[in-house]
């Protein structure tokens, strides 16, 4: 059931609005929220009725944010002003803002990694103006996943100089003006860029929301257990307000994969589910497409954020369609097992040219496994797929070599921890893409042939000269047979010079077997010291 919303004032006129929320908010839920702004907050963000007898919260209504930035405000009323507000609240003022002063999807998209905590990554093309300003402390994605007006970026610029006193004295800060072009420069460039009204929130607010309930097809990949499909039923809770879910499938290598849980979907899109598999908890933040046909993010451990993988889901129509192949690879003049992953899938199988079906080994409507082979003459390349009237178009990479090799993520950070601190260790899963060269014959060129990720083996070396004397590779950490490094434990180590911490500079490298070739593919990883402040966003 589509369910109404009506918001509180906002944008320049602050004009009352119905949002449509496919089950992810109702209107007792809509007024609850202005209620608790009222009781909580309302002492000291005063509130007023515009001339459309609508609610204006002082600072709170001319700011909009993710569930997460929602989140990071409320606990920052806790921690530094001392408000008290009960679990069950705090859930219910999360929803509400971020139902009724949330972001459009079009307005998250290049930032979706930090909602996704897929932070070991290195941003690029960042306004050179906004990285020494803000990046060289935040992530450039903290800040765009926000919009505000011109006077609150000038009042973030204030709080910091309230909260965040030496903020002029770090590097890039202390040789110029930093308040003046901080609050008179940059705000109001933030303001034109990540200003609070927008075409795409405004049209984001007047179109249906999608309904988000049944059944859906699942791929994705956990570090550790490797990549799974299978269905996810979400069905809605009791108050309507989310959904319970179920999943069941299998992992690549036939071992099963079963859980249950929940999720709550905010501003018509942002879905977070938490569920358990088997004995471990996990997290999903994905994100559902305007028709609601799709939901694509990442799942994650619950205590180890960063550890974790892609997964999308496909609405179950009842249509037949090709979602995917693992391993979406196969050399030329040799056969292996592969597996076809979708839903109602029937009729004949093709595998494109020069690929044939050697041996169906197990099928149902959403898998086919079978035994592929292609021949040594045909071209390289990527092959179409098709199951009856079903088509997954160049999901399959023919190739004649390996050629280079990839390490993910490319640049990785983690933490030593553990040995009674009072942190974990922060982990890094790693995995190996392969590539071979496309048709100009050329290795590194944008025509490269991408087959995918590949199964290799996995070592740690030090970064350079100075590390090795160091001996960092003996002490920062150890990387297993699933390429997920697990740092030292916390220092001093009386057996290092000075008694040096477990940190260090390495290499993380992958190494493939491809017929008689052998490829290695490497990243930098740094082991740094724990990190005592935990941000929901960083």
């Amino acid at each position: 059931m589509t369910r109404h919303i009506s918001l509180a004032g906002w944008l320049g006129k602050r004009a009352m609005v119905t949002l449509l929320v496919g089950l992810s908010a109702s209107p007792i839920f809509a007024e609850e929220g202005v209620e608790i702004l009222r009781e909580r907050c309302a002492a000291c963000h005063t509130e007023t009725t515009t001339a459309e007898e609508s609610a204006y919260f002082s600072r709170i209504s001319d700011q909009r944010k993710t569930p997460e930035g929602w989140q990071m405000t409320i606990n920052r009323m806790i921690h530094l002003r001392g408000i008290e507000i009960p679990k069950e609240e705090k859930r219910s003022l999360v929803q509400h803002l971020a139902d009724t002063q949330g972001l459009a999807p079009d307005e998250t998209e290049g930032f979706r990694y930090l909602l996704e905590q897929d932070n070991n990554r290195v941003e690029a093309g960042i306004d050179p103006d906004l990285e020494q300003m803000c990046a060289r402390c935040h992530s450039a994605a903290r800040v765009g996943l926000q919009r505000r007006t011109e006077q609150e970026w000038q009042y973030l610029v204030n709080f910091h100089m309230g909260q965040f006193p030496t903020t002029e004295l770090h590097a890039m800060a202390r040789d110029r003006e930093w308040y003046r072009l901080a609050h008179d420069e940059l705000a109001p460039k933030l303001a034109e860029r990540y200003g609070l009204k927008s075409e795409a929130w405004e049209e984001w607010l007047s179109q249906e929301k999608p309904l988000l309930k049944g059944s859906w097809r699942v791929l994705g990949f956990i570090p550790g257990k490797g990549e799974y499909d299978g269905r996810m039923t979400a069905t809605p809770d009791e108050d309507g307000n989310g959904f319970m879910l179920q999943m069941k499938g299998r992992y690549a290598d036939g071992s099963p994969l079963e859980g249950e849980g929940h999720a709550r979907v905010f501003t018509g899109y942002e879905w977070r589910g938490t569920l358990m598999l088997g004995d471990v908890e996990m997290r999903q933040v994905l994100a559902a497409d305007a028709e609601g046909e799709t939901l694509r993010g990442r799942m994650f451990l619950a205590d180890s954020r960063r550890l974790g993988g892609e997964m999308n889901a496909y609405k179950d129509h009842g249509g037949a369609e090709i979602l995917g192949i693992q391993p979406g690879y196969l050399r030329l003049g040799e056969s292996g097992e592969v597996t076809l992953i979708g839903q109602h899938l029937s009729g004949e199988v093709s595998l494109g040219e020069g690929v044939r079906v050697e041996e169906v080994l197990e099928r149902s409507d959403d898998r086919i496994r079978m035994r592929i082979s292609a021949a040594p003459e045909v071209s390289p390349g990527a092959r179409d797929v098709t199951v009856g009237e079903a088509t997954g178009d160049s999901i399959l990479a023919v190739y004649d070599r390996l050629a280079r090799l990839e390490v993910e993520p490319t640049n990785a950070l983690a933490r030593v921890g553990g040995n009674g601190g009072q942190l974990d260790k922060m982990r890094v899963a790693f995995r190996a893409v392969g590539y071979a060269a496309g048709a100009d014959g050329e290795v590194g060129t944008d025509d490269d042939l991408r087959l995918g990720y590949m199964p290799a083996d996995w070592s740690i070396i030090p970064a350079d000269e100075a590390a090795a004397h160091e001996q960092d590779a003996e002490y920062a950490g150890t990387i297993d047979a699933h390429g997920i490094f697990t740092p030292g434990d916390a220092g001093p180590n009386p057996e290092r010079p000075k008694s040096a911490n477990n940190v260090g500079r390495l290499k993380a490298v992958a190494t493939v077997d491809d017929g008689a070739d052998q490829l290695s593919g490497e990243s930098r990883l740094l082991v740094a010291v724990q990190d005592y402040v935990q941000r929901v966003l960083d």
